[in-house]
């Protein structure tokens, strides 16, 4: 089912070797141009055509009255209530850990810069809809905001024809459960217009422009988050999910093959990814694949990943090419079945997240492991980071020198203004000695 790929005797680059889904945001972004342009223009009745034609429904109105949110919550099954409790109660502990303190610098005496950091004053949260239900990623979008003190959040995720024309009733609970109340019926590159210009309801009430949207979506919600970066700020270009696996001999083939089927279950253009120095290990995961799909419920739709270009099996000469490779490929998610799996893992340098030998598994950190499964995809670990407090945040210096600290360093300041050519800068420190020995 995977194809082999055997780097065995490479030295090439592995960034040119390692399979990867195709990503072309240019035509979604001629796709979903007018879309932005027509919320722009005409607001809430532009939002509800877009949503009658994408989504087969036209909401009765777009933000989610308080009645059914509360509705969603009493009619929440107890054992996801309890399962969501724990994911938000543990990821409140790591995100409230990730909180910047103040910093104030005496770089001199008499003179001081502090770095100040503030949350962005209103956040949009994107939850996707689709093929599964994300209670999830309410938690992992909300969290962080939370922690990092955001005032105003609004959360957006398609409306479901199934379900009254309303977000799923699962994602409205866990909303409930962190005590968001502003949620709106809107999905794809609408939604995203919608939170970056601000329209005026039906009913008279308004969703405010947004400073930041965060969260994942299709290839459309990232071709208006690119669009529209600027207007507002995102957290990252979200593309395919993706999971490598780091393995040797030690490994069990039932766990490696059960992670890789996991990862391919969210799409068709899933990746999922073995590297591994045992040719043993690959034999047998390969029909360990075989025989675990057979008995998902979404066989078509794995089966589908699995045989995509994107998703292989790769034999390498040892740990230490392993380690290469995935570093080159900078996975979403990547899992360590190795011996000694932690100090394999702090080798690694890039990766969305790291998973830790046998007994943590992708989807661990997808519900109750406490970190963030908002990551950076299609290489982008290799420069970026996963959503965390740090997303809302913004680093502000404040500089504060007085008479005698600025003038120990005017002198250097004239002298740096001269060499770029730019003498109104000195002038602008030198004049505050003149006006001072005129005055004297």
């Amino acid at each position: 089912m995977l194809r082999l790929i055997d780097l065995r005797d490479s030295s090439a680059d592995p960034r040119s070797l390692v399979p990867r889904a195709a990503m072309d945001l240019t035509d979604a972004g001629d796709a979903i141009r007018p879309v932005l342009d027509d919320v722009r223009a005409r607001g809430a009745d532009a939002v509800l055509d877009a949503c009658e034609r994408f989504d087969s429904v036209r909401p009765d109105q777009l933000r989610v009255p308080a009645s059914v949110i509360a509705d969603a919550l009493a009619g929440l099954d107890p054992s996801v209530r309890r399962a969501l409790e724990v994911s938000i109660e543990r990821a409140r502990r790591v995100h409230q850990d990730q909180r910047r303190l103040d910093v104030e610098t005496e770089v001199v005496p008499g003179g001081t810069v502090t770095e100040r950091w503030l949350p962005v004053s209103r956040v949009g949260l994107y939850v996707p809809g689709g093929r599964a239900v994300y209670p999830s990623s309410v938690v992992m979008n909300v969290v962080p905001a939370q922690e990092a003190g955001v005032p105003s959040l609004a959360v957006v995720s398609p409306p479901q024809k199934d379900c009254d024309g309303w977000p799923h009733p699962t994602v409205l609970a866990a909303c409930a459960l962190l005590g968001v109340e502003e949620i709106y019926a809107v999905g794809g590159a609408q939604a995203v217009a919608m939170l970056a210009y601000g329209i005026d309801l039906p009913d008279g009430d308004t969703c405010e422009p947004v400073d930041l949207v965060t969260g994942p979506g299709n290839i459309y919600v990232t071709a208006a988050k690119r669009a529209l970066q600027g207007i507002i700020g995102i957290d990252s270009e979200a593309g395919p999910t993706e999971v490598a696996i780091l393995a040797d001999d030690s490994a069990d083939a039932r766990y490696v093959a059960a992670d890789l089927i996991s990862q391919a279950e969210h799409d068709v253009i899933a990746a999922a990814v073995l590297v591994t120095s045992s040719e043993r290990l690959a034999n047998e995961v390969e029909r360990e694949v075989a025989a675990q799909v057979a008995s998902t419920k979404h066989v078509e739709r794995i089966t589908e990943a699995l045989t995509g270009v994107q998703s292989a099996i790769i034999l390498v000469r040892d740990i230490d090419q392993g380690v290469a490779v995935v570093d080159a490929y900078a996975a979403e998610h990547l899992e360590i079945h190795t011996n000694e799996p932690r100090q394999v893992a702090m080798r690694v340098r890039n990766a969305g997240a790291i998973f830790v030998g046998p007994w943590a598994p992708v989807s661990l950190g997808d519900y109750c492991a406490g970190s963030n499964h908002v990551l950076p995809t299609m290489g982008a670990a290799r420069h970026s980071s996963g959503l965390s407090v740090q997303t809302f945040l913004r680093g502000i210096h404040v500089i504060e020198y007085d008479r005698t600290s600025l003038a120990d360093v005017a002198d250097d300041v004239v002298a740096l203004a001269q060499a770029e050519d730019l003498p109104g800068h000195g002038d602008a420190v030198t004049i505050r000695f003149h006006d001072a020995d005129d005055d004297g």
